[in-house]
């Protein structure tokens, strides 16, 4: 379940994006947010093509705020080293919550890298 504190960032014709709602209700704990801007040190930014073969961008800012949101980054910010996944296909979610259960989930997706 998502944290009240955090709006969704999730598009129902990309399936996969839910994962980011995952993981924003992970940081949405002040103990995992801190542990994870200490652990990341950049924004990393994702880009989701579905199944029409449209692409929308998400990020995650690991940098400063700890915050998930649509486009390559923050408004007025760059992705750190711009890595940019292309992901394809369904992230099946579960009921865990954790930042690491949700990367993991993400990242278990075919997908590439540029």
């Amino acid at each position: 379940m998502l944290s009240s504190t955090y709006a969704s960032v999730s598009k129902d014709a990309w399936p996969s994006s839910e994962a980011f709602d995952l993981i924003a209700s992970a940081l949405s704990d002040e103990k995992e947010r801190k542990d994870a801007i200490k652990k990341g040190g950049a924004i990393f930014a994702f880009t989701l093509k579905n199944s029409e073969g449209e692409q929308k961008d998400w990020y995650i800012d690991l940098k400063e705020t700890g915050k998930v949101g649509k486009g390559l980054a923050p408004e007025g910010k760059k992705s750190s080293g711009m890595l940019s996944m292309i992901l394809n296909g369904h992230v099946y979610t579960s009921t865990s919550t954790t930042l690491t259960s949700a990367l993991l989930l993400l990242s278990s997706q075919p997908h590439t890298v540029r």
